[in-house]
Parts: structure tokens; sequence; C-alpha cells
């Protein structure tokens, strides 16, 4: 038995599957961004608290820089500059608890950005 196909109802069904996996798709990039943001958040957090806790100077983040870059071959985002902007990034909204869940739902090169051009918390 041959059952025939309407043309419609097939293209409804196949957008549906296409929005439904565009969706999964957008979900997945929201919630690596997310892990990404608090990963740099609390890489930036424990780098400030090694600097106070054991005096460290500025060579603790070149250092720091170089042996992730050895330990992750291939991985970006360990850079001497990118390391110091974590730093930066925990110091402007540790002390802010309404603007630290927002920082989490945008990317972190918005987030730079936002560091970079605005000073005032209110922008």
């Amino acid at each position: 038995m041959n059952i025939i196909m309407d043309k419609d109802e097939y293209n409804t069904f196949l957008i549906e599957i296409r929005d439904r996996i565009r969706k999964a798709q957008y979900d997945a990039l929201k919630s690596v961004n997310r892990e990404l943001i608090a990963l740099y958040w609390d890489i930036g957090r424990m780098i400030v608290e090694k600097q106070e806790e054991y005096k460290w100077g500025k060579s603790v983040v070149e250092n720091l820089a170089s042996d992730l870059q050895n330990e992750f071959p291939g991985i970006q985002g360990f850079s001497v500059a990118n390391l110091w902007r974590m730093r930066a990034f925990f110091l402007q909204y540790k002390d802010n608890g309404k603007l630290q869940p927002l920082v989490g739902e945008i990317s972190w090169s918005k987030n730079l950005v936002i560091m970079g051009k605005c000073k005032d918390e209110v922008k």
C-alpha cells in the first residue's frame, strides 16, 4: 500500500523540524556562552584572590598564560591580554549584584566592548 503524502502537510512538518533544530542550536550556543563567561569570571576571581593572598605581581598572569597555552594547545582565549581582561571583568562586576547575572547572558566580546566604552554602571 502506497500512501501519497500531501505536499503542504509535509512542508509544514519539515518547517517544524527545521525550527526545532535551530532552536536547539541556539539554546546550545547560549549554554556554551554562559559556561564560558562563568569560566572567565572564575579565572578572573582566582587571579585576584591569589594576587591578594600571596602578593603576586603581574608576572603571575604572564606565567599562567604561557602554562595554560602549553596545557591546552590550539585553544584560544588564554593569552596574557585575555587573562588581564578576565581579571578586569571580575573586578568590574564583583560588587554589583544587579549586573552580575546580566553579563553572563551576552558574549565575551560584547562584554569587552561594554567594559571598554561604558564607565558608568547605569549605561
